[in-house]
């Protein structure tokens, strides 16, 4: 389990950062007192520790010692202090932390918290830094690694296009305008061609920025920009977190779109979305391909009998068995209701076999139901067809055909 450390001298802000991050980010959370306390705790296992919230004074290091010494063993630190004056700030900025937090109450603690979510998606997370100037990109690289992000740099938009195409599920670009050979604009414009602003966020930055800049660097397909000399490291931050938030975000909702909440399995808007493909590749190549329908045998006597929680265990336990027993090519998806589908990218003896062996599995299989000490015995009756048809919609209505022929001749049984 990941591990948070919390070094607070106070007893009322130690319990509730303690309690909170358990609650809200499932770690184990050790707290202790004093700097002694902290390096005796992670010098043997600092990797074990996602990140560590600090006291910026404690009893035994009045100065910030506490961050210098955690961040030399390569635990991101966070800064949870009661007042921050300029002097503090930049001697905590300048400390390599990944942020302050101010104790200010409940905002704070959930700032906190999302915070750490952040950090651990982070490394998953790819940008690119773009500038012809190597001690900027390199400053830029250095604040986004605090953070944990993975980063990529180039020096100018033609090594930029490069490291997208061998690098393509990059996040977030960083770019600066002036550049040999492609500036900023041009650059933007490029990746926009094959990028859009729902899939990457661009980042315009200059040294030599103005309202002009900002606006021609948005006109070009850039979802924000900054100047290099005159942005605070906070701000640097926010703007990078809430560019890749919103893309995060935008995925969240296209997954929630295409995705059956109760089982996991695509739902039949995304089989009409991207099964198509399947079949037109088959159509225009001849491979085989076979489509399956699946329904459960008098499921309305098992929400009548068990109740309707149980009618849901049982369509969850049927997805689990197609997700489990049919290849990892195959496109299935809960169709609504009891009813579900697959496209199947096999020979129609092996599909056969398939939808026979599931359909085999699950007459043999029983499923518990809480607070019963009767268990759900269910079947499902399947049609299976090799005719590509027309369409796809073709395709799935033949199968659907052979289903109701399956259930019209006594159900439990596959018609192919």
């Amino acid at each position: 389990m990941k591990k948070i450390l919390v070094v607070e001298d106070s007893s009322f802000f130690g319990r509730m950062l303690k309690n909170k991050l358990a609650l809200e980010t499932g770690a184990k959370v050790r707290w202790v007192t004093t700097m002694a306390e902290a390096i005796t705790l992670v010098k043997d296992d600092a990797s074990d520790f996602v990140a560590a919230i600090v006291n910026f004074n404690l009893p035994d290091a009045p100065q910030g010692e506490i961050v210098d010494q955690l961040v030399g063993y390569d635990i991101p630190v966070i800064v949870f202090t009661s007042v921050v004056s300029k002097e503090v700030r930049d001697q905590i900025w300048g400390k390599k932390v990944v942020d302050y937090v101010l104790k200010e109450g409940v905002q704070s603690l959930d700032y906190l918290v999302a915070l750490l979510r952040r950090l651990e998606r982070n490394p998953q997370t790819e940008v690119l830094i773009v500038d012809d100037s190597a001690l900027p990109r390199e400053t830029i690289a250095a604040l986004l690694r605090i953070h944990r992000y993975k980063v990529f740099e180039a020096s100018d938009g033609r090594e930029a296009l490069q490291v997208m195409e061998e690098h393509p599920q990059i996040k977030l670009v960083i770019t600066d305008f002036h550049m040999p050979n492609m500036d900023g604009f041009e650059l933007t414009q490029n990746l926009r061609k094959q990028w859009s602003k729902d899939d990457m966020a661009i980042i315009g930055i200059s040294a030599r920025g103005d309202n002009v800049m900002a606006a021609r660097f948005l006109k070009c397909g850039a979802n924000d920009f900054m100047i290099k000399q005159s942005f605070l490291t906070e701000e640097f931050y926010c703007r990078v977190s809430q560019n890749i938030e919103n893309l995060e975000n935008i995925a969240a909702i296209r997954s929630a779109s295409v995705t059956d909440f109760m089982t996991g399995l695509p739902n039949r808007r995304h089989l009409f979305d991207n099964g198509v493909r399947v079949w037109q590749q088959a159509a225009e190549t001849g491979a085989a391909l076979a489509c399956a329908m699946f329904d459960i045998d008098h499921f309305k006597k098992i929400n009548d009998r068990f109740g309707h929680d149980a009618g849901d265990l049982a369509i969850q336990h049927v997805a689990g068995v197609l997700r489990k027993s049919l290849p990892a090519e195959a496109v299935i998806v809960r169709m609504g209701g009891e009813e579900f589908c697959a496209l199947l990218p096999q020979g129609s003896e092996d599909a056969a076999v398939c939808c026979e062996s599931i359909r085999r599995t699950l007459e043999l299989s029983s499923l518990e139901v809480p607070g019963s000490t009767e268990a759900i015995r269910l079947t499902v009756s399947i049609g299976l067809t090799k005719e590509p048809g027309a369409s796809l919609e073709a395709m799935i209505n033949e199968a659907d055909t052979l289903l109701f022929q399956a259930k019209e001749s006594g159900r439990n049984r596959l018609v192919c």
